[in-house]
């Protein structure tokens, strides 16, 4: 399973950017997908997730700011970040649980990582 992630750059302060991630290779379903951003220093944090149905979760630091989508039949997701701020400068990573076959435990992939970097 491979996951790539696109979209990420430099942006002003109160800017917006999309970052998508589209997983491909041996695949029978992917179950929840979703980002996590990990600033020089800090932990790996999650930003957003979201389920196989659509149902959300966000970090506090974000709601309000960034919406998760998801394209099940793409196998894609999305993030949509409106309003940044410096504070969200990080290197952003794609995450999904994967069943490879109908009876596999389900397995953990990362992206490559995108830098975001916002500008004050």
């Amino acid at each position: 399973v491979q996951l790539q992630a696109s979209g990420g750059g430099l942006v002003q302060a109160g800017g917006s950017l999309k970052l998508s991630c589209t997983a491909s290779g041996t695949i029978f379903k992917i179950n929840d997908m979703g980002w996590y951003r990990q600033a020089p220093g800090s932990q790996r944090d999650l930003v957003a997730s979201v389920t196989t149905g659509g149902s959300t979760n966000y970090a506090d630091s974000v709601k309000g700011r960034f919406t998760i989508s998801r394209d099940n039949a793409k196998n894609t997701v999305y993030l949509q970040m409106n309003s940044l701020q410096p504070d969200d400068t990080a290197v952003y990573y794609c995450n999904a649980r994967v069943l490879l076959q109908r009876w596999s435990t389900q397995t953990n992939w990362w992206g490559q990582g995108t830098q975001v970097t916002v500008s004050s």
